[in-house]
């Protein structure tokens, strides 16, 4: 079993009353994560239920919330226990659902999950204002699959690993940006099960997650765009292009991007600006959740082993990177382009401050700034930049900022801090 770390901070929130709403991409380990906790509960000495609307037979007890308090009861009495809740999107208006179970003041702690969908993303979460705190599971992350190839020889131990074995750490890099994070993918050895695994979990997604319950008629249209822009992988979004490229509506490839978000396939990074005559204000630029599913769609599964093929995957992984380390922050993460194509991949936007952020695929030799870097620190000058590449760790000064070249492993979550 691979551990996550989403887990300790579901089992913090056991003692709140709150329902702890799971979210995620389908196959990203939602139901296992669940069944972790029912066990860690069970053998603490609590009661506990789980039920899904993906099981036939329990189906009939969602018909009303009556219905399934008299379920609950017959299960685990009438005293304090545990419920948990498989794949709510499947139940029509969820949230006026779990809302009313919630106002009824029941003795029992409500654990609810589901993938990604407009009744998820949108209604549960209106309905159940301040009755509810969300935990969103990503696909496994890369700590979490260095620590699982490593059989958790490390676990309290992990930067010093990246810091010492740097060949087992290109490796593990390498390997994740081929093959991503879902779960059954990492734990399957077999390169043929890998690539069936991958193509039964996309082709899932296409046919439940769009055509079901997003109520897209043009699956293959909605294919096509996500086949494209896994093509333009950090590059600026051209709605117009992509509108005449798949041979769908201006209005329709806003609203299949704007699925592709609510179900955790793509993240959308908005540009950075304060001067509108010469910087980007609108085009954003679509990245992967998950670098798998990227490379399946484009047909390159398991097949990046160039410098020239790795690059976008690897700035798709340092957003990645860049999330997890922000996560507990007011920080958003944008990016920056000037009309004179000046750029800077990701800015770390504080509100008074900024963290320019540069990504290179690279073993760079020496630690030097490029143009479009001294041109931001120019205008914006910022107290810290990172450069961030495969191996060099050094820094300098461009006009009172501290330019930090780092090794993709020392923004970690697990590395020390380095924010100014």
């Amino acid at each position: 079993m691979i551990e996550r770390k989403l887990f300790s901070a579901l089992k913090e929130h056991l003692s709140q009353r709150e329902i702890s709403l799971i979210v995620g991409p389908r196959q990203a380990g939602k139901t296992t994560l669940m069944l972790a906790l029912k066990e860690y509960l069970e053998k603490q000495g609590a009661r506990t239920l789980f039920m899904s609307l993906d099981f036939e037979s329990d189906q009939p007890f969602f018909d009303s919330q009556r219905s399934l308090i008299n379920k609950i009861q017959l299960e685990i009495g009438k005293d304090k226990g545990f419920v948990f809740i498989d794949e709510i999107q499947r139940k029509e208006n969820a949230g006026i659902y779990l809302k009313g179970l919630y106002d009824m003041n029941l003795p029992y702690k409500f654990i609810v999950s589901g993938s990604g969908s407009m009744e998820l993303k949108e209604k549960i979460h209106e309905s159940l204002v301040g009755r509810k705190r969300v935990f969103e599971l990503s696909t496994i992350n890369f700590e979490e699959f260095v620590h699982f190839r490593t059989e958790y020889r490390y676990r309290d131990r992990l930067f010093d690993f990246f810091s010492v074995e740097k060949g087992r750490t290109r490796d593990f890099l390498i390997e994740y940006l081929n093959f991503g994070g879902y779960p059954r993918v990492v734990l399957e050895a077999e390169l043929r099960e890998k690539r069936r695994i991958m193509d039964e979990i996309y082709r899932s997604y296409l046919e439940r997650d769009v055509s079901y319950l997003l109520k897209v008629e043009k699956v293959e249209a909605f294919s096509s765009l996500i086949r494209t822009l896994a093509s333009q992988v950090g590059l600026m979004v051209n709605y117009s292009e992509l509108s005449s490229t798949i041979g769908i509506s201006l209005v329709t490839v806003k609203n299949y991007l704007f699925y592709a978000e609510k179900t955790f396939i793509l993240q959308r990074v908005s540009p950075y600006f304060r001067n509108i005559r010469k910087e980007i204000t609108k085009s954003p630029v679509m990245y992967f959740q998950d670098l798998g599913l990227r490379n399946y769609a484009l047909g390159w599964w398991g097949n990046l082993r160039e410098a020239n093929d790795l690059g976008f995957p690897f700035q798709n992984f340092v957003l990645h990177l860049l999330r997890e380390k922000v996560a507990e922050t007011p920080a958003g993460i944008r990016f920056w382009r000037t009309k004179d194509n000046a750029e800077i991949d990701f800015i770390l936007d504080y509100g008074q401050k900024v963290l320019p952020v540069e990504v290179k695929f690279k073993d760079l030799k020496e630690a030097a700034a490029g143009r479009s870097l001294r041109g931001f620190i120019s205008r914006y000058k910022p107290d810290q930049a990172w450069v961030i590449n495969l191996s060099l760790k050094e820094s300098l000064e461009v006009n009172g900022t501290e330019v930090l070249f780092l090794p993709f492993h020392e923004i970690l979550p697990c590395a020390p801090s380095l924010h100014k």
